[in-house]
């Protein structure tokens, strides 16, 4: 997680995000400040208010019920008492997760809201509370997992009509995307722009990038985080995807993570490096002291 800048005053939050923020922010003056979360399927949600409104002590609320939704919006009866009262789930920020908007027209930040019932407890069903769940059996056994995601995502051409078959897009040059070319700076050079874009993206969001590589279809990009703590990177990927679309659309063209897109190309996924350190020595427990895989690594493997 990172590391806010030590606030002058303590009733100005302002000056207490994080650096990457306050630089982004250059002395202009915060407009708009949007509290959002993940639903079941990586997609935000939430609620965006004028800075005034916001303070990070205050609570928001949003419907349950957004966690009753298909990936394509349609909402479905479930086997849930009083499913459709539509009780109110309380947001909190997550003063650790707040980053600039790049993409917007005015300066704006985007906070990530930790999901509870009115009555104080985590909401069981949020991805975040799911992980952190995970991760506790991890730390009641004396492990620290470590992860690095790897996305995978399309760029395409501009499609408004959803019965068309999504193809690949124009590059620099102003051939159509072919296809074979993994690993090519040339294919990679193609879409600079967006490439250039994503970088601005996040240097000014505060995130550390890897490395970027053309995969193995026409538009298929790859890139990597660095390793490090699994909600933290789950938080970047959150952010990354949302990112990532809003750097390809100002350069004209979309883009997708979708995982068989176009037909007759590879599909996308996501590739998620892992280890595990032992929290009392630091030492991964894969590994053996000569380097051979050890009993638990194939039993993580199983």
């Amino acid at each position: 997680m990172r590391t806010p800048r030590k606030a002058k005053s303590e009733a100005d939050w302002l000056t207490n995000l994080p650096e990457a923020f306050l630089d982004y922010l250059d002395g202009r003056r915060l407009e708009e400040v949007e509290c959002i979360i993940p639903d079941l399927a990586g997609t935000s949600r939430g609620k965006a208010m004028p800075s005034y409104k916001f303070r990070p002590d205050e609570t928001f609320f949003l419907p349950i019920s957004l966690f009753y939704q298909t990936i394509s919006g349609e909402y479905v009866d479930m086997e849930i008492e009083n499913q459709w009262l539509e009780r109110d789930v309380v947001l909190t920020p997550d003063m650790s997760t707040a980053t600039a908007v790049p993409w917007a027209d005015d300066p704006t930040l985007q906070i990530i809201c930790d999901l509870g019932t009115r009555e104080g407890d985590p909401l069981a069903i949020a991805p975040r509370n799911v992980l952190r769940r995970v991760l506790g059996l991890y730390k009641a056994q004396g492990w620290k997992p470590v992860v690095a995601p790897e996305l995978e995502f399309y760029l395409t051409k501009p499609n408004t009509d959803p019965n068309e078959e999504i193809q690949p897009p124009l590059g620099r040059t102003g051939r159509k995307g072919a296809s074979r070319q993994v690993y090519s700076m040339a294919a990679v050079d193609e879409y600079g722009p967006v490439i250039d874009t994503i970088y601005d993206y996040a240097e000014d969001q505060g995130f550390r990038i890897d490395t970027v590589i053309q995969e193995g279809g026409a538009g298929q990009i790859e890139i990597n985080l660095l390793h490090g703590d699994p909600l933290w990177l789950a938080d970047q990927v959150f952010y990354f995807k949302r990112s990532i679309r809003e750097a390809a659309l100002k350069n004209g063209i979309f883009a997708t993570f979708m995982a068989k897109p176009i037909r007759d190309e590879p599909g996308s996924a996501m590739h998620l490096h892992q280890s595990v350190v032992d929290i009392k020595t630091g030492k991964n427990i894969f590994s053996n002291k000569d380097g051979s895989p050890s009993d638990i690594f194939r039993h993580f493997i199983g």
